[in-house]
This record gives C-alpha cells, structure tokens and sequence, in this order.
C-alpha cells in the first residue's frame, strides 16, 4: 500500500541554519543535499533554500555603489553628548539620540506660549491636508493623510521668523533652506501611514519639486499639544515610537532619498482628543 508523504514545514530554526551555511561558504548545492540526507524532501530543501536566502539578503545592507550619492545634511551640535543644547538663546534638553536612521528627540523645543501661538495663528486657515502628487509635482488630497493642515510663509509672523531661527541654530541648517512651516491638527481616528519625506527622483513630477531647493534632507516635528491617547510618530523600520508631548520635538534626517536610510515613518492613529504639530522640513539648497 502506498503512503502520502506527510507535509513538511519549514521552521525558524531550518532557516537559520541554511543562512548559517550561507554565511559559512558552503555551496548551495551541498546544503540542499545536507538536507535532503537528513530527510527533507527535496522540493521543500528548494523552496525553503530559495525564500531564506532571498528574504536574508533583503535585510542586508545596500551595495553603496548602487545607491545615489550621501549628501550634507543639518546636524545639532551633540560632540561630546550634552543633555541640553542652546539654541538662539533657547535652552533645549536632548533626550533622544539614534544613529542609523539619524533620530533626536528635543525636550522643551518651544515654550507653552509659542504652542498655543501656533496653534491660533493657523486655525482659521486649516483645510483637509494633501500629500505630494508624484506625477505632476502638485499636490492631491490622499486617503493615507487624514489631517488638517496649513503652511506658513518663511518669516510670516514674528514667532514664525523667532521658531526658524531657533531651528536654525539649533541643527546647524541656514533658515533659507528651510520650507514654510506648516501646522497640523490630527482629530480621534486621523493618520498619517508611514511614508518617507525625500522625493523619488524616479518619480515624473519631482524634477518640479526639486527644482524649489533640492532634495529634502532633514525633518524636525514639533508637538503643539499632548493628545490624551495615540498619535505617536513612529519609525516602522526600527520599531521606534515617539510620544507626543507639549514642546517637544523630533529631529531625523536622510543623507540620500533611498529606504536605506530607514527614515520610514508615520503619525500614529489619534485614539482620544486632538494632535497639533508643527512641521518643518529642510532643503539641501536655499527653498524658493
């Protein structure tokens, strides 16, 4: 009587040891065979073989010379670890560093008055917010981004011009290369899905964009208000999450406009209240 070869999975502990092989030089050809003796059928060796190595190598890092040129990005003064930096005569606690992707958290960025005068400047100007339109270089309203928004003009209000220049100073970055400020309020259930900031030079409308002042190179998020629930910024490549709190602020930056930099992130779901931030992204070149 025949027998139906009982189904074989692939475990965590096979896959290891094939990326170990791997690692260790031997053929691919041994290692299936290596399998096949200790009894794997070979069809399962194969396809387990193919979707390790695949899925191993998709972690590694890039091949530098196929990646698009580093280029200067702004950078705060943190030689030497200091927990507080000055700013334009603004103290600010850094509470936060990460190397790879370039992440700061700021404590204390900008003071309750300086919140609540964002806040009433841009709310009678608020509208549903937009996202880049890659085709045309315009902008269209996107179901990833349900926030409102408005941007203010570089130097518009006095606590405009004094933010910038504090910013300025604080990541070594000219207030010219700088966007206009633009303003958000998330409400219960608002998101915003993870996405990156630079744009896709493979993209047909961002020559237009690039145009304006280069590649975005650097994005500091500061927190208008702290929401009662959710709304954290986060950082899905490194499992890093953000929490939204009065004043401060979150710095990271991407020396080329590719996932290796591992700058994806998001804003979290608001689950109760309201989230206002305050958003600032700088340019390579000065942002006309």
């Amino acid at each position: 009587m025949n027998t139906v070869a009982k189904p074989q999975s692939v475990t965590p502990e096979l896959r290891r040891w094939i990326i170990e092989q791997a690692e260790a030089g031997c053929r691919p050809q041994d290692v299936i065979q290596a399998m096949i003796t200790s009894g794997w059928q070979e069809d399962v060796a194969m396809r387990a073989m193919e979707s390790t190595l695949r899925e191993h190598l998709a972690t590694l890092p890039a091949d530098e010379s196929d990646l698009p040129p580093p280029v200067p990005v702004p950078e705060p003064p943190l030689a030497g670890s200091p927990s507080e930096l000055l700013a334009d005569g603004h103290l600010v606690k850094v509470l936060t560093t990460l190397k790879h992707p370039r992440v700061v958290v700021f404590g204390g960025l900008l003071t309750d008055e300086e919140c609540n005068g964002l806040m009433a400047l841009a709310e009678a100007r608020l509208s549903r917010s937009e996202t880049v339109d890659n085709a045309t270089g315009g902008s269209e309203v996107n179901p990833s981004r349900t926030s409102d928004g408005m941007f203010f003009e570089r130097g518009e209000h006095a606590l405009i011009a004094r933010i910038e220049r504090r910013i300025g100073a604080l990541l070594g970055w000219p207030v010219e290369n700088g966007e206009g400020l633009q303003i958000l309020r998330y409400r219960p259930g608002a998101e915003y899905k993870p996405h990156h900031d630079y744009f896709d030079p493979v993209h047909a409308g961002s020559a237009t964009i690039l145009a304006r002042g280069g590649q975005r190179v650097g994005t500091l998020v500061m927190y208008l208000n702290t929401p009662e629930g959710g709304g954290a910024t986060t950082f899905p490549d490194v499992g890093l999450e953000v929490a939204p709190v009065r004043g401060n602020a979150v710095f990271f930056s991407y020396t080329r406009a590719h996932p290796s930099t591992k700058t994806l992130h998001g804003g979290a779901p608001v689950l109760a209240g309201e989230k206002w931030v305050a958003t600032k992204w700088l340019r390579e070149r000065e942002f006309v």
